[in-house]
Protein backbone atom coordinates (compact mmCIF):
# COMPACT_ATOMS: atom_id res chain seq x y z
CA UNK A 1 0.00 0.00 0.00
CA UNK A 2 1.51 3.42 -1.06
CA UNK A 3 2.03 6.18 1.67
CA UNK A 4 1.75 9.71 0.81
CA UNK A 5 3.31 12.82 2.16
CA UNK A 6 0.80 16.00 2.43
CA UNK A 7 2.24 18.89 1.03
CA UNK A 8 0.20 20.90 2.67
CA UNK A 9 1.37 19.77 6.11
CA UNK A 10 2.59 22.11 9.08
CA UNK A 11 6.36 22.00 9.94
CA UNK A 12 6.49 23.89 12.70
CA UNK A 13 4.61 23.16 16.30
CA UNK A 14 1.16 23.93 16.88
CA UNK A 15 1.43 24.14 21.08
CA UNK A 16 2.02 27.79 22.58
CA UNK A 17 5.72 26.96 24.05
CA UNK A 18 4.96 29.16 27.21
CA UNK A 19 1.82 26.93 28.59
CA UNK A 20 2.28 25.40 32.34
CA UNK A 21 1.60 21.68 32.21
CA UNK A 22 -2.08 22.08 32.90
CA UNK A 23 -2.51 24.35 30.48
CA UNK A 24 -1.15 22.51 27.63
CA UNK A 25 -3.65 19.22 28.79
CA UNK A 26 -6.47 21.36 28.94
CA UNK A 27 -5.42 22.67 25.74
CA UNK A 28 -4.84 19.28 24.24
CA UNK A 29 -7.67 17.87 24.98
CA UNK A 30 -9.86 21.05 23.23
CA UNK A 31 -12.12 21.71 26.35
CA UNK A 32 -13.52 23.79 28.07
CA UNK A 33 -11.05 25.16 30.92
CA UNK A 34 -13.93 25.22 34.15
CA UNK A 35 -14.62 20.71 33.10
CA UNK A 36 -12.34 18.32 30.96
CA UNK A 37 -11.55 14.82 30.72
CA UNK A 38 -8.14 14.12 32.59
CA UNK A 39 -6.14 11.60 30.92
CA UNK A 40 -4.33 8.72 32.68
CA UNK A 41 -6.39 6.41 35.62
CA UNK A 42 -8.78 9.55 35.78
CA UNK A 43 -9.85 8.97 32.43
CA UNK A 44 -10.05 5.05 32.83
CA UNK A 45 -11.84 5.65 35.82
CA UNK A 46 -14.32 7.88 33.79
CA UNK A 47 -13.53 10.71 36.15
CA UNK A 48 -13.97 14.63 35.09
CA UNK A 49 -11.16 16.76 36.41
CA UNK A 50 -12.42 19.48 39.11
CA UNK A 51 -12.97 22.65 38.37
CA UNK A 52 -9.15 24.16 39.03
CA UNK A 53 -9.34 26.40 35.90
CA UNK A 54 -11.85 28.98 36.78
CA UNK A 55 -15.27 29.47 34.68
CA UNK A 56 -15.92 27.67 31.53
CA UNK A 57 -16.18 29.76 28.70
CA UNK A 58 -18.91 32.23 28.44
CA UNK A 59 -21.80 31.44 25.62
CA UNK A 60 -23.10 33.76 23.30
CA UNK A 61 -26.16 35.06 25.44
CA UNK A 62 -23.46 36.27 28.10
CA UNK A 63 -20.75 38.25 25.02
CA UNK A 64 -20.54 40.91 22.92
CA UNK A 65 -22.89 39.14 20.70
CA UNK A 66 -26.01 40.39 18.42
CA UNK A 67 -24.41 38.60 15.15
CA UNK A 68 -27.59 37.25 14.00
CA UNK A 69 -27.58 38.79 10.50
CA UNK A 70 -23.84 38.10 10.25
CA UNK A 71 -22.65 41.88 11.81
CA UNK A 72 -18.86 40.99 13.90
CA UNK A 73 -18.95 43.88 16.09
CA UNK A 74 -16.67 43.63 19.33
CA UNK A 75 -13.55 43.19 20.14
CA UNK A 76 -10.93 40.51 19.10
CA UNK A 77 -10.47 38.43 15.88
CA UNK A 78 -13.33 36.51 14.68
CA UNK A 79 -12.72 32.81 14.77
CA UNK A 80 -15.48 31.65 11.83
CA UNK A 81 -15.70 34.38 9.20
CA UNK A 82 -19.57 35.10 8.32
CA UNK A 83 -19.02 33.52 4.88
CA UNK A 84 -17.62 30.25 6.56
CA UNK A 85 -20.35 29.40 8.68
CA UNK A 86 -22.61 26.77 8.02
CA UNK A 87 -24.87 24.76 9.02
CA UNK A 88 -25.65 20.79 7.58
CA UNK A 89 -29.36 20.57 6.61
CA UNK A 90 -29.65 16.73 8.89
CA UNK A 91 -29.91 19.41 12.32
CA UNK A 92 -33.56 20.84 10.65
CA UNK A 93 -34.31 17.53 9.02
CA UNK A 94 -37.87 18.23 10.57
CA UNK A 95 -38.26 21.57 8.94
CA UNK A 96 -37.43 20.18 5.14
CA UNK A 97 -40.03 16.97 5.98
CA UNK A 98 -42.70 18.82 7.54
CA UNK A 99 -46.03 19.15 5.04
CA UNK A 100 -46.56 23.14 4.10
CA UNK A 101 -49.95 22.41 4.00
CA UNK A 102 -50.55 21.55 7.59
CA UNK A 103 -48.03 23.83 9.15
CA UNK A 104 -47.04 27.84 9.20
CA UNK A 105 -43.82 27.20 10.32
CA UNK A 106 -41.24 26.93 7.73
CA UNK A 107 -41.35 23.32 5.59
CA UNK A 108 -39.22 22.60 2.51
CA UNK A 109 -36.00 23.62 1.54
CA UNK A 110 -36.98 26.63 0.02
CA UNK A 111 -38.41 27.66 3.30
CA UNK A 112 -35.54 26.91 5.16
CA UNK A 113 -33.29 28.24 3.19
CA UNK A 114 -34.87 31.55 3.66
CA UNK A 115 -35.13 30.98 7.16
CA UNK A 116 -31.25 29.91 8.26
CA UNK A 117 -30.37 32.51 5.37
CA UNK A 118 -32.24 35.31 8.01
CA UNK A 119 -30.11 33.66 10.84
CA UNK A 120 -27.40 34.76 9.86
CA UNK A 121 -26.27 31.29 7.85
CA UNK A 122 -24.08 31.68 4.19
CA UNK A 123 -23.43 28.02 3.58
CA UNK A 124 -25.87 24.48 3.65
CA UNK A 125 -24.48 21.31 3.44
CA UNK A 126 -26.86 18.64 2.26
CA UNK A 127 -27.65 15.17 4.26
CA UNK A 128 -30.14 14.19 0.92
CA UNK A 129 -32.06 16.11 -1.32
CA UNK A 130 -35.33 14.68 -0.30
CA UNK A 131 -38.32 16.63 1.43
CA UNK A 132 -41.94 16.96 1.79
CA UNK A 133 -44.08 16.16 -1.33
CA UNK A 134 -46.29 19.12 -0.88
CA UNK A 135 -43.36 21.72 -0.87
CA UNK A 136 -42.51 23.58 -3.76
CA UNK A 137 -40.25 21.11 -6.61
CA UNK A 138 -41.89 17.28 -5.07
CA UNK A 139 -40.20 15.03 -2.71
CA UNK A 140 -37.55 14.18 -4.53
CA UNK A 141 -34.43 16.25 -6.13
CA UNK A 142 -32.13 14.43 -6.06
CA UNK A 143 -32.20 15.00 -10.53
CA UNK A 144 -30.63 17.33 -12.36
CA UNK A 145 -33.80 19.66 -12.62
CA UNK A 146 -34.52 19.25 -8.28
CA UNK A 147 -30.65 20.45 -8.36
CA UNK A 148 -31.27 23.81 -10.71
CA UNK A 149 -34.25 24.08 -8.25
CA UNK A 150 -32.54 24.04 -5.42
CA UNK A 151 -29.62 25.92 -6.92
CA UNK A 152 -32.06 29.12 -7.49
CA UNK A 153 -33.07 28.80 -3.91
CA UNK A 154 -30.00 29.35 -2.49
CA UNK A 155 -28.72 32.37 -5.50
CA UNK A 156 -32.27 33.97 -3.87
CA UNK A 157 -31.21 33.63 -0.10
CA UNK A 158 -27.57 34.25 -0.77
CA UNK A 159 -26.65 30.67 0.39
CA UNK A 160 -24.05 28.67 -1.18
CA UNK A 161 -23.83 24.65 -1.08
CA UNK A 162 -20.53 23.26 0.65
CA UNK A 163 -20.67 19.57 0.72
CA UNK A 164 -23.31 16.66 0.76
CA UNK A 165 -23.66 13.17 2.87
CA UNK A 166 -24.97 11.36 -0.21
CA UNK A 167 -23.96 8.55 -2.44
CA UNK A 168 -21.07 6.94 -2.61
CA UNK A 169 -20.48 3.14 -4.10
CA UNK A 170 -21.23 0.10 -1.73
CA UNK A 171 -19.20 -2.06 -4.31
CA UNK A 172 -15.69 -2.64 -4.94
CA UNK A 173 -14.19 -2.92 -7.75
CA UNK A 174 -17.12 -0.55 -8.87
CA UNK A 175 -20.35 -1.84 -11.27
CA UNK A 176 -21.17 0.15 -13.90
CA UNK A 177 -24.74 1.17 -12.05
CA UNK A 178 -22.47 2.67 -9.09
CA UNK A 179 -20.25 4.64 -11.31
CA UNK A 180 -23.28 6.11 -12.94
CA UNK A 181 -24.69 6.97 -10.26
CA UNK A 182 -21.58 8.54 -8.70
CA UNK A 183 -20.89 10.54 -11.32
CA UNK A 184 -25.01 11.47 -11.37
CA UNK A 185 -23.99 12.67 -7.79
CA UNK A 186 -21.14 14.57 -9.02
CA UNK A 187 -23.39 16.28 -11.91
CA UNK A 188 -25.63 17.58 -9.16
CA UNK A 189 -22.84 18.86 -6.70
CA UNK A 190 -21.62 20.89 -9.39
CA UNK A 191 -24.85 22.57 -10.19
CA UNK A 192 -25.35 23.41 -6.67
CA UNK A 193 -22.20 24.93 -6.68
CA UNK A 194 -20.01 22.67 -4.54
CA UNK A 195 -16.55 22.76 -4.11
CA UNK A 196 -16.67 18.93 -2.08
CA UNK A 197 -18.75 16.24 -1.87
CA UNK A 198 -18.88 13.62 0.89
CA UNK A 199 -20.52 10.88 2.74
CA UNK A 200 -21.58 10.63 6.41
CA UNK A 201 -19.76 7.35 6.85
CA UNK A 202 -16.32 6.36 7.54
CA UNK A 203 -14.40 4.10 4.76
CA UNK A 204 -15.04 1.25 6.69
CA UNK A 205 -16.10 -0.12 9.92
CA UNK A 206 -13.52 -2.87 10.22
CA UNK A 207 -10.43 -2.54 12.89
CA UNK A 208 -7.82 -4.33 10.66
CA UNK A 209 -5.33 -2.99 8.25
CA UNK A 210 -6.04 -5.24 5.50
CA UNK A 211 -9.69 -3.73 5.45
CA UNK A 212 -8.27 0.03 5.28
CA UNK A 213 -5.93 -0.46 2.71
CA UNK A 214 -9.29 -1.75 0.55
CA UNK A 215 -11.01 1.05 1.63
CA UNK A 216 -7.90 3.53 0.00
CA UNK A 217 -8.00 1.90 -3.19
CA UNK A 218 -11.54 2.42 -3.63
CA UNK A 219 -11.36 6.08 -2.00
CA UNK A 220 -8.27 7.24 -4.14
CA UNK A 221 -10.43 5.83 -7.08
CA UNK A 222 -13.21 7.60 -6.45
CA UNK A 223 -11.50 10.62 -5.50
CA UNK A 224 -10.06 10.62 -8.89
CA UNK A 225 -13.26 10.57 -11.22
CA UNK A 226 -14.27 13.37 -8.61
CA UNK A 227 -11.22 15.56 -9.27
CA UNK A 228 -11.93 15.03 -12.76
CA UNK A 229 -15.30 16.52 -12.64
CA UNK A 230 -13.58 19.57 -10.49
CA UNK A 231 -15.30 17.91 -6.81
CA UNK A 232 -13.21 17.35 -3.85
CA UNK A 233 -14.40 14.27 -2.37
CA UNK A 234 -14.15 13.79 1.79
CA UNK A 235 -15.39 11.11 4.27
CA UNK A 236 -16.71 11.89 7.56
CA UNK A 237 -15.87 10.34 10.70
CA UNK A 238 -17.45 8.86 13.68
CA UNK A 239 -15.91 8.03 17.05
CA UNK A 240 -14.76 4.44 15.87
CA UNK A 241 -12.57 5.83 13.09
CA UNK A 242 -10.06 7.14 15.71
CA UNK A 243 -9.97 3.76 17.16
CA UNK A 244 -6.37 1.95 17.25
CA UNK A 245 -5.50 0.07 14.39
CA UNK A 246 -5.28 -3.93 15.26
CA UNK A 247 -1.88 -4.70 12.61
CA UNK A 248 0.39 -6.45 14.88
CA UNK A 249 0.51 -10.18 15.91
CA UNK A 250 0.19 -12.26 17.68
CA UNK A 251 -3.14 -13.80 15.36
CA UNK A 252 -6.81 -14.91 16.18
CA UNK A 253 -7.55 -17.88 14.78
CA UNK A 254 -8.83 -16.32 11.95
CA UNK A 255 -5.52 -14.98 10.96
CA UNK A 256 -6.25 -11.35 11.84
CA UNK A 257 -3.70 -9.44 14.53
CA UNK A 258 -5.30 -8.70 17.92
CA UNK A 259 -2.92 -5.65 19.15
CA UNK A 260 -1.88 -2.34 17.54
CA UNK A 261 0.99 -0.57 16.92
CA UNK A 262 -0.53 2.41 18.49
CA UNK A 263 -1.38 4.55 15.13
CA UNK A 264 -5.36 5.47 14.86
CA UNK A 265 -7.43 3.73 11.97
CA UNK A 266 -8.09 7.49 10.01
CA UNK A 267 -4.44 8.66 10.87
CA UNK A 268 -3.92 5.20 8.92
CA UNK A 269 -6.06 5.99 6.15
CA UNK A 270 -4.26 9.94 5.73
CA UNK A 271 -1.25 7.76 5.31
CA UNK A 272 -2.29 5.93 2.32
CA UNK A 273 -4.72 7.74 0.52
CA UNK A 274 -3.45 10.41 -1.77
CA UNK A 275 -3.95 13.98 -0.49
CA UNK A 276 -4.79 15.68 -3.91
CA UNK A 277 -7.57 12.80 -4.15
CA UNK A 278 -9.12 12.18 -0.52
CA UNK A 279 -10.35 14.60 2.10
CA UNK A 280 -11.39 14.87 5.47
CA UNK A 281 -14.42 16.37 7.57
CA UNK A 282 -14.42 16.05 10.95
CA UNK A 283 -17.13 15.96 13.08
CA UNK A 284 -15.54 17.49 16.81
CA UNK A 285 -17.98 15.85 18.76
CA UNK A 286 -17.17 12.72 17.80
CA UNK A 287 -13.45 12.93 17.76
CA UNK A 288 -13.85 14.35 21.24
CA UNK A 289 -15.90 10.73 22.22
CA UNK A 290 -13.42 8.74 20.48
CA UNK A 291 -10.86 10.97 22.89
CA UNK A 292 -12.68 9.74 25.68
CA UNK A 293 -13.37 6.16 24.65
CA UNK A 294 -9.99 5.43 22.69
CA UNK A 295 -6.73 6.40 25.03
CA UNK A 296 -5.39 2.95 25.73
CA UNK A 297 -4.33 0.32 23.24
CA UNK A 298 -2.43 -3.23 23.47
CA UNK A 299 0.64 -3.15 22.27
CA UNK A 300 2.99 -5.94 20.43
CA UNK A 301 4.13 -6.82 23.87
CA UNK A 302 0.74 -7.16 25.11
CA UNK A 303 1.20 -4.32 27.29
CA UNK A 304 -1.43 -1.39 27.86
CA UNK A 305 -0.17 1.64 26.26
CA UNK A 306 -1.37 5.25 26.53
CA UNK A 307 -1.37 7.15 24.01
CA UNK A 308 -4.56 10.49 24.46
CA UNK A 309 -6.19 11.61 21.19
CA UNK A 310 -5.78 15.64 19.86
CA UNK A 311 -8.01 16.44 17.15
CA UNK A 312 -7.19 19.52 16.94
CA UNK A 313 -3.39 18.29 16.87
CA UNK A 314 -4.44 15.79 13.92
CA UNK A 315 -6.00 18.57 11.93
CA UNK A 316 -3.04 20.69 12.35
CA UNK A 317 -0.78 17.98 11.00
CA UNK A 318 -2.53 17.18 8.36
CA UNK A 319 -3.84 20.92 7.55
CA UNK A 320 -5.60 21.20 4.14
CA UNK A 321 -6.82 17.59 4.12
CA UNK A 322 -9.21 18.63 6.68
CA UNK A 323 -11.88 21.56 4.28
CA UNK A 324 -14.86 20.76 6.44
CA UNK A 325 -15.92 19.78 10.07
CA UNK A 326 -19.30 19.28 12.16
CA UNK A 327 -19.33 21.87 14.76
CA UNK A 328 -21.53 19.94 17.19
CA UNK A 329 -21.11 20.45 20.76
CA UNK A 330 -21.12 18.51 24.22
CA UNK A 331 -21.60 18.17 27.86
CA UNK A 332 -18.96 16.19 29.64
CA UNK A 333 -20.78 12.85 30.99
CA UNK A 334 -18.86 9.83 31.97
CA UNK A 335 -21.99 7.85 32.98
CA UNK A 336 -23.11 7.39 29.26
CA UNK A 337 -19.95 5.51 28.04
CA UNK A 338 -19.07 8.52 25.57
CA UNK A 339 -18.10 10.63 27.75
CA UNK A 340 -20.64 13.52 26.23
CA UNK A 341 -24.16 14.17 25.92
CA UNK A 342 -25.02 16.42 22.60
CA UNK A 343 -26.42 19.85 23.03
CA UNK A 344 -26.78 23.12 20.24
CA UNK A 345 -23.79 24.72 19.00
CA UNK A 346 -22.13 26.91 22.47
CA UNK A 347 -24.08 25.26 25.23
CA UNK A 348 -21.72 22.66 26.34
CA UNK A 349 -18.10 22.15 27.05
CA UNK A 350 -16.16 21.42 23.96
CA UNK A 351 -13.87 24.47 24.33
CA UNK A 352 -14.48 25.73 20.33
CA UNK A 353 -12.24 29.14 20.79
CA UNK A 354 -9.05 26.93 21.67
CA UNK A 355 -10.02 24.42 18.59
CA UNK A 356 -10.53 27.07 16.07
CA UNK A 357 -7.97 29.00 17.20
CA UNK A 358 -5.56 25.84 16.81
CA UNK A 359 -6.11 24.53 13.35
CA UNK A 360 -6.18 28.01 11.77
CA UNK A 361 -6.50 28.28 8.01
CA UNK A 362 -10.30 30.38 8.96
CA UNK A 363 -10.86 31.55 5.40
CA UNK A 364 -10.44 27.71 4.28
CA UNK A 365 -11.86 25.53 6.80
CA UNK A 366 -16.26 25.37 6.19
CA UNK A 367 -17.61 24.57 10.01
CA UNK A 368 -21.27 23.22 9.85
CA UNK A 369 -23.40 23.32 12.84
CA UNK A 370 -25.17 19.87 13.69
CA UNK A 371 -27.04 19.02 16.60
CA UNK A 372 -28.59 15.39 16.12
CA UNK A 373 -31.51 16.27 18.64
CA UNK A 374 -32.42 19.17 17.39
CA UNK A 375 -35.65 18.21 16.16
CA UNK A 376 -38.15 17.30 18.57
CA UNK A 377 -41.90 15.42 18.64
CA UNK A 378 -43.03 17.85 20.70
CA UNK A 379 -42.14 21.06 19.54
CA UNK A 380 -41.91 21.91 16.21
CA UNK A 381 -40.02 24.84 16.01
CA UNK A 382 -37.34 23.59 18.02
CA UNK A 383 -34.71 22.80 15.47
CA UNK A 384 -34.66 26.19 13.49
CA UNK A 385 -34.96 27.82 16.78
CA UNK A 386 -31.71 25.94 18.24
CA UNK A 387 -30.33 26.46 15.30
CA UNK A 388 -30.52 30.18 15.42
CA UNK A 389 -28.71 29.36 18.62
CA UNK A 390 -26.40 27.94 17.18
CA UNK A 391 -25.43 30.49 14.86
CA UNK A 392 -25.08 33.17 17.64
CA UNK A 393 -22.81 31.51 19.76
CA UNK A 394 -20.58 30.65 16.55
CA UNK A 395 -20.57 33.80 15.27
CA UNK A 396 -19.64 35.28 19.03
CA UNK A 397 -16.10 32.93 18.86
CA UNK A 398 -13.44 35.50 18.96
CA UNK A 399 -9.44 34.80 19.50
CA UNK A 400 -8.44 35.20 22.57
CA UNK A 401 -5.98 38.03 23.61
CA UNK A 402 -2.38 37.05 25.01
Amino acid sequence: MTSYSDPSRPSGADAALTDTPDEALRRSLGVGRRRFLSTCTAVAAGAVAAPVFGAAPALAHGRDHGHGHGHDHGRGQVLVPPHKRGIILYTVRDATARDPLASDLPSGFREVFKQLARHGYRQVEFAGYRQHANAPGGDNLETVEGARLLRRWLDDYGLRAQGNHGFIPSSWPLTAADKDTFKKHLEIANILGMDHMGTGGDPTGSSYRADWDVAADKWNALGEIARREGIKLYTHNHDSAYGFLLDRGPLDDQGRPTRSSGIRKLEYFLKVTDPKLVWLEMDIFWAHVAQYKFHTYTAPDGSTRENVFDPAALVTRYNKRYPLFHAKDGVVDTANGMGWDMVPFGTGDIDYTTFFSRVGLSNYRNPMVEDDNSPSATDPAQSLREAKISYDNMAALRRRRR
